[in-house]
């Protein structure tokens, strides 16, 4: 067994839809970012990377190059996923943790969850587990200025 750590954190901006596990989220700000700037999907992504030592998402997606400008981050996932899959690599499960003070994300993560649990192909939705937390006021999160996701991946 592998495992490997993500991370990710894009500002708050206006006028860009706010993307979050695959879904887009009612909200007066979106993420800054190269891609829709799915913070969740990308410390994904980072932690699938991580955990069979393939680098990272900017070596695979980098933000200089505009094919990848405004792409859909659950289709680099499934790029990553079927590269991965096609080595030999097994998901066992991935732990999630999205920080943000708002907007408050708790009625969202089911179907984020679920988009998730289809998109890995993952037998049991039980393998994908979202957390969402405050920063308590503290520092650019807390001041509602970004939005960070934590991942943790467990791979065969």
């Amino acid at each position: 067994m592998q495992i490997g750590h993500g991370y990710d954190i894009h500002k708050l901006v206006p006028n860009r839809k706010l993307i979050l596990g695959g879904i887009e989220i009612p909200y007066s700000m979106g993420l800054s970012g190269h891609t829709d700037g799915d913070v969740l999907i990308h410390a994904i992504i980072d932690s699938l990377l991580g955990a069979t030592g393939h680098g990272d998402i900017g070596q695979h997606f980098p933000d200089t190059d505009l094919k990848w400008k405004d792409a859909n981050s659950l289709d680099l996932l499934d790029i990553i996923y079927i590269a991965l899959k096609n080595k030999g690599y097994k998901i066992i499960n991935i732990d999630t943790t999205i920080v943000a003070e708002e907007p408050k994300l708790g009625g969202y993560l089911p179907e984020m969850r679920k988009r998730l649990h289809r998109a890995l192909e993952l037998k049991d939705i039980s393998q994908i587990n979202i957390k969402a937390k405050t920063n308590e006021g503290l520092d650019s999160i807390g001041q509602k200025k970004a939005i960070s996701a934590w991942a943790i991946a467990l791979i065969l």
